[in-house]
């Protein structure tokens, strides 16, 4: 994954890559720009593919550890959408008035991540994680929603220095540990449970869910950021995305959203 100043880069790139092409387009398409974690972008391709062919606009994505996106929001000032794997993110973007508007669009779910078939017999017990018999990877909280809401579950359990001391090494993302089981460089990691809903993943892992009261689901939230030049698409996009069409789209990845959505203007 890119560090923040480099996807700031990437994004100021982005932008002008229409004045390096010669002439430009007389009628040019509106183009949005949404922030994204990793573990996400599929539901959010699938729904900006409905919202480019209905409002027949350009939707680029920049996918990331979200506490690296946001990072790279603020340095750039710029963009339209911003979904981080946990709400916290979310909700310090609101307190820096980085986001006016946000809607729920589903459930991220933590769960142990172990080899294909548990050949450990491996149970969903937050306690492994700090069992020295387990080859253990988790995410830094510093730059992934997953690695902040894995150190909150743990801490609020006492574990979460046994699990540092006990851990191979600390990965930057969920990509990054979802890559550690499927190259076995690890027997358990601590991951969103939709990455081993994947089809390109379902053969080299399986998701232990943890209960409730271990490891409360995190509500995934769609944000406008404030700098949106295009806040009516932008709009139109987290319309679709909360709608029972998006909470089907957003369920199929292993998102899953049991409630009534509506827009929250804050």
């Amino acid at each position: 994954m890119l560090p923040y100043f480099k996807i700031s880069f990437f994004v100021l790139l982005l932008l002008s890559l229409a004045s390096c092409n010669g002439k430009p387009h007389e009628n040019p398409k509106k183009e949005l720009l949404i922030f994204c974690g990793i573990t996400m972008t599929r539901p959010i391709q699938e729904i900006a593919s409905l919202i480019e062919a209905e409002q027949n606009c350009v939707i680029k994505i920049i996918q990331g550890g979200s506490g690296n996106l946001l990072r790279s929001i603020k340095v750039n000032g710029l963009g339209d959408l911003y979904l981080a794997g946990d709400d916290a993110f979310v909700q310090q973007s609101l307190e820096e008035g980085l986001v006016t508007k946000t809607v729920p669009v589903g459930l991220n779910h933590l769960a142990l991540i172990v080899q294909k078939n548990n050949p450990l017999s491996i149970s969903a017990d937050l306690e492994n994680l700090a069992d020295k018999k387990y080859r253990v990877i988790i995410a830094s909280s510093k730059s992934s929603s997953v690695g902040k809401v894995a150190e909150n579950i743990l801490r609020r359990h006492s574990l979460y220095q046994k699990v540092l001391n006990n851990a191979l090494y600390l990965t930057t993302d969920s990509k990054d540990l979802m890559l550690s089981i499927r190259n076995k460089k690890a027997d358990l990691a601590l991951n969103w449970y939709a990455v081993a809903q994947w089809d390109e993943n379902r053969e080299f892992m399986d998701a232990l869910l943890l209960q409730e009261k271990d490891a409360p689901c995190n509500m995934l939230i769609l944000g406008l950021l404030r700098f949106s030049v295009y806040p009516d698409i932008a709009t139109r996009f987290m319309e679709l995305a909360s709608s029972p069409q998006g909470r089907k789209i957003f369920a199929r990845y292993g998102f899953h959203l049991h409630l009534d959505t509506h827009e929250t203007d804050l």
